[in-house]
């Protein structure tokens, strides 16, 4: 039954992967912002700012993680090694993308002598059932939404699967509250190519960490009618790249976005083609050349 008003049959409806409700009485209904309102009557800015402190510990917990990762990326030689390796020096950036380094083992024993207990960790996802850490041998990305860090994308330098997110939501377009002023988007795949096109200058570069962009990632381009995507992923042999690049382009089109795909050489990802030698001036070239439908 609804807790807002008096009933005495049942009538409240909630669904919780979509976080709404509907009371069959009243007719009143909404999403958890909205619940909040009408249960303490808060103002909106009342209530996102309570479901704020009523999440932080998870938040919280992610930014302990996070810099504990950073701290141990000038600890452990093979993380700064691997970042060389990849083309992104710029220790500015660095820090700025909040990069850090996952050695295995130890993040447990540091989050739980600050208070968290085995039971959050698991629920956070930051440790496995097994209970050794989640991340090993890999450099870590926070993700951020909003300035607060939802997610964590762990780069294997070692011969585990390459990729690895918490079993959580990987939120929204990366960087996206510093891009999303740019009329003109590069759109790439992984957060290496984003690093190094940063590290060019390209800051209007975001990515989606993979090729499936999910309905709130594709909102977010839709934000501005008059925005421009260009489209840099991956030249792959087995053309999955170009497959899921034309998808996306065909779906963006359609939503009255301009869009355009840019050409890398076979077998490079924007990451592997500055890797290779390539300069700010030849990727520039290539986005002046960049095809729309």
């Amino acid at each position: 039954m609804l807790p807002l008003h008096e009933e005495t049959h049942p009538s409240f409806y909630v669904n919780a992967q979509k976080n709404l409700f509907y009371c069959h009485g009243c007719g009143c209904g909404g999403d958890l912002i909205r619940f909040v309102e009408l249960s303490h009557h808060f103002s909106f800015r009342e209530s996102v700012a309570y479901l704020a402190e009523e999440l932080a510990p998870t938040t919280q917990l992610l930014v302990h993680a996070a810099s504990f990762y950073q701290l141990e990326l000038h600890r452990h030689r093979e993380g700064m090694d691997y970042l060389a390796q990849r083309g992104v020096h710029d220790a500015r950036l660095i820090e700025e993308l909040g990069i850090g380094y996952a050695r295995g083992g130890n993040l447990r024993p540091h989050l739980q002598a600050l208070g968290y207990s085995l039971e959050r960790l698991l629920e956070a996802g930051l440790v496995a059932p097994q209970g050794p850490d989640t991340f090993g041998r890999r450099v870590i990305f926070p993700c951020r939404q909003q300035d607060h860090i939802v997610n964590l994308y762990g780069r294997s330098v070692g011969n585990a699967f390459p990729h690895g997110l918490l079993p959580r939501s990987k939120g929204g377009l990366f960087a996206w509250e510093s891009v999303r002023q740019f009329r003109n988007i590069i759109l790439v795949e992984g957060l290496f190519d984003l690093a190094v096109l940063w590290q060019a200058g390209f800051r209007n570069t975001t990515c989606a960490i993979g090729t499936h962009l999910t309905p709130a990632q594709l909102a977010q381009l839709r934000q501005n009618p008059d925005r421009c995507v260009y489209i840099a992923f991956d030249q792959d042999q087995n053309q999955a790249g170009q497959n899921a690049a034309n998808d996306l382009l065909q779906r963006l089109d359609q939503a009255g976005l301009n869009v355009r795909l840019v050409e890398l050489p076979a077998g490079h990802d924007p990451n592997s083609y500055y890797s290779t030698g390539a300069t700010a001036q030849a990727f520039a070239h290539l986005l002046g050349e960049a095809a729309s439908l």
